[in-house]
């Protein structure tokens, strides 16, 4: 049962002074640093935030679309890598066990994801493979009642840290998507290492790294689905996900623009705010106005999907258009501070950075125009 609007309310009022009083606060020590302060990963279990989209059985919020999005947003206006240290256990990293684990898987993992014992994460990237996700080379060869795991994931979310992996392998020999499936696979079994943390533009705080799986033995009790279903709750996964991202994306372009209208309120040029200026007025209008359609088509999603529509066209259209929007918002409200944009103190060119992964993880603009137009055309129109 979805939490009562009163109680929604009081956790999105407790999540916002969090994210300005808490969060804020501690970016640059964030960025200097490249971690999340234990405590602050401590205070997000207590709040269960790990357990947003997992329901209540198993100790989760059980969110809807519509409240985790708003959740999401919130998030948004805090360097990503909060958002991340909780986001695999909510999205792709639980999400194909929400959708295609058996009774037993759920009451075994679960709990501990919900609660943030243990951080999972989606290992589907390969160093071949990128947006051709159904060109998976990692190979699951079945040994009896175990499946032989061997092959290499890379940049995967949370992988130095991960208890326990969803990873996409290929199964016999039929060649393309239909080969692939679905495993859960803990970091503890025989043949798993995870390589060093990768150097990155931005989103510093949150990590990925390789994933090295050699001859690991898997029990088929830990596939999820049936063989060659892989593919196919990937991109269920995908979908949900997709839509999450982009309501961060909302959140990070409406917290530039708050900036941003602070800073040019406080501005001197000519002898007057330079948000008296014409030009800068232009460059607020246009950040508006994109961020106002960006949230718009995250929410009307997002409310299509808890009302159980098809909305792969509509999520891939959401993650395209607000990953695109945030990064143009971002552009502007650097030119708006001018010098001090480029500079470090003022945390404008971080969030530069670091909104610049929004449009190629979890699929590629790229990938989201292909969807889109496949979608349309399938629809006619």
């Amino acid at each position: 049962m979805p939490l009562d609007p009163d109680t929604f309310d009081a956790l999105i009022d407790h999540l916002r002074r969090f994210v300005s009083e808490r969060l804020r606060p501690l970016e640059a020590e964030v960025e200097a640093n490249d971690a999340i302060p234990d405590s602050v990963v401590a205070e997000m279990r207590e709040m269960g935030l790990f357990g947003l989209s997992i329901a209540e059985e198993y100790g989760g919020l059980a969110l809807s679309m519509v409240e985790e999005c708003r959740v999401a947003i919130e998030l948004g206006r805090t360097t990503p890598a909060f958002r991340s240290t909780f986001g695999t256990n909510v999205g792709i990293g639980s999400q194909g066990l929400v959708m295609a684990g058996t009774p037993e898987q759920k009451a075994q993992w679960l709990p501990r994801i919900a609660s943030g014992e243990i951080v999972t994460s989606f290992a589907l990237t390969e160093p071949d493979v990128g947006s051709d996700s159904g060109s998976v080379k990692t190979r699951a060869v079945r040994d009896g009642d175990v499946y032989r795991l061997s092959g290499t994931k890379r940049y995967i979310t949370n992988a130095d840290k991960a208890d326990l992996f969803t990873v996409m392998a290929r199964t016999g020999d039929e060649k393309g998507a239909r080969g692939v499936s679905a495993f859960l696979v803990p970091r503890d079994l025989p043949g798993v290492s995870v390589g060093e943390p990768e150097k990155k533009m931005g989103q510093k705080g949150a990590k990925v790294a390789d994933v090295h799986f050699d001859d690991v033995p898997v029990t088929a009790a830990n596939r999820l689905g049936a063989e060659g279903e892989g593919f196919k709750i990937a991109m269920r996964v995908l979908d949900r996900g997709r839509l999450h991202i982009s309501a961060v994306c909302v959140g990070v372009a409406e917290r530039l623009i708050a900036d941003s209208v602070a800073y040019a309120s406080e501005r001197h040029q000519f002898g007057h705010p330079i948000a008296q200026h014409q030009l800068i007025q232009g460059m607020i209008a246009d950040m508006k106005t994109e961020a106002l359609a960006a949230r718009a088509l995250v929410m009307e999603t997002a409310a299509a999907k808890d009302a159980g529509k098809d909305v792969v066209l509509e999520s891939a259209a959401a993650k395209y258009f607000a990953s695109e929007m945030v990064g143009r918002v971002a552009d502007k409200a650097v030119q708006i501070y001018g010098g001090a944009g480029y500079i470090a103190d003022y945390g404008i060119e971080r969030l530069y950075r670091d909104v610049r992964l929004f449009r190629i993880y979890e699929g590629t603009s790229q990938i989201q125009q292909v969807i889109i137009a496949r979608e349309t055309l399938k629809r006619g129109g």
